[in-house]
């Protein structure tokens, strides 16, 4: 089965978030980032079951997937053989989740390299409720999310950055965020759920953000990371900012989501966000 993932809609139009736990396999020191090993994996699972959509995948100018980097408790100064970790692939073409878990089944070894760290594959959570970080939704359901908000406060997991006038902007300014996840809902959701251009008309209300630096190979992405909260001045760009927010969990924002960058959460604005 071949997707042609840029010229037309997924067969599926279902969202996933598949939780993938792994097991150190020894004491080395793991690095701050493996999104770009994280990345490769994936699409080495991807290329085992279906090298045709694989090809594709790498071609496409819009990743159809995001991953977060490696989730755990690192001790210092390095990890214990057994110490648990999770990384999470977030699926933006339900048709992916067929040759994603194939792959992951026809791999060979329990054994996973990433980087220099090595890591045994412990198992992997698709259904909500069986871990806390899987998830499914789909375009349908998002698109008439009833519980709209003028207000979004958006948390920002991990460096987040975009291209504003070919230069990078690590402050999530609201054209900036909004824009970038109303061209990639538009990319991967249905005909007839996708989104007209919107003049945002907002402003932010508050703030917390410091920037960091992604290790990705020999270069340094830097990108914020805390929580921006976003008022929206008009009802229609309220109702689709709610709708690409929650779109985010899956899709993260901004640029390299599928190594690791722009991981979003989106945080009821009524509650006070602990660091």
């Amino acid at each position: 089965m071949v997707l042609e993932l840029i010229s037309s809609p997924p067969k599926s139009t279902s969202l996933y978030a598949v939780v993938i736990q792994l097991g150190a396999t020894s004491g080395k020191i793991i690095p701050a980032s493996l999104g770009r090993a994280i990345h490769a994996q994936v699409m080495d699972w991807l290329r085992l079951a279906d090298p045709q959509t694989a090809e594709i995948i790498h071609r496409a100018q819009v990743s159809p997937f995001s991953v977060s980097g490696l989730i755990g408790y690192r001790r210092q100064p390095r990890t214990k053989p057994g110490d648990d970790f999770i990384f999470r692939i977030g699926l933006l073409d339900g048709d992916l989740i067929e040759p994603l878990l194939k792959g992951i089944e026809l791999w060979h070894s329990e054994l996973l390299n990433l980087g220099e760290c090595q890591f045994v594959l412990r198992g992997f959570y698709t259904l909500p409720g069986t871990h806390p970080l899987a998830d499914i939704s789909d375009y349908n359901t998002l698109a008439n999310i009833d519980n709209i908000s003028e207000e979004i406060t958006l948390k920002l997991l991990s460096p987040t950055s975009f291209k504003q006038a070919k230069k990078v902007q690590p402050f999530p300014l609201p054209e900036l965020v909004f824009d970038n996840l109303w061209r990639r809902w538009n990319t991967f959701a249905p005909p007839e759920l996708k989104f007209p251009a919107v003049e945002w008309n907002a402003q932010i209300a508050a703030f917390e953000l410091k920037t960091y630096a992604l290790k990705l190979e020999a270069s340094a992405e830097i990108g914020a990371e805390g929580w921006v909260k976003y008022q929206f001045l008009e009802p229609e760009a309220a109702r689709i900012a709610t709708v690409l927010a929650n779109f985010a969990a899956f899709a993260g924002v901004g640029r390299k989501t599928a190594m690791g960058m722009g991981q979003i959460s989106i945080q009821n604005s009524k509650f006070k966000i602990q660091n």
